[in-house]
């Protein structure tokens, strides 16, 4: 036997049965996210990761008087690079 239900009916268990397979799904980002500043330990010390995915950003970075910003730049094994940014002499 089937049940006759109008098209308001099935539009809404529709629209509802998407909603919740959707919720379900992991979600995931495709686009660049803007910076990020994430504490992390490195050797038992706490430090500060900048996290940058958009060639568009800059960082600006202040030093103590006296002092100079400086960038050591180094390969990954997955052929990606980071920099370690620091104040020296």
């Amino acid at each position: 036997m089937m049940l006759a239900i109008g098209k308001r009916t099935q539009l809404l268990l529709g629209v509802t049965v998407m909603a919740i397979g959707m919720a379900m799904m992991p979600a995931i980002a495709t686009a660049p996210q803007p910076p990020q500043l994430v504490v992390s330990k490195l050797n038992g010390r706490n430090i500060n990761i900048l996290y940058v995915t958009r060639s568009k950003d800059k960082v600006l970075m202040r030093c103590y008087p006296g002092l100079q910003p400086r960038l050591i730049v180094r390969q990954q094994a997955a052929g990606t690079k980071e920099g370690i940014l620091s104040c020296g002499k």
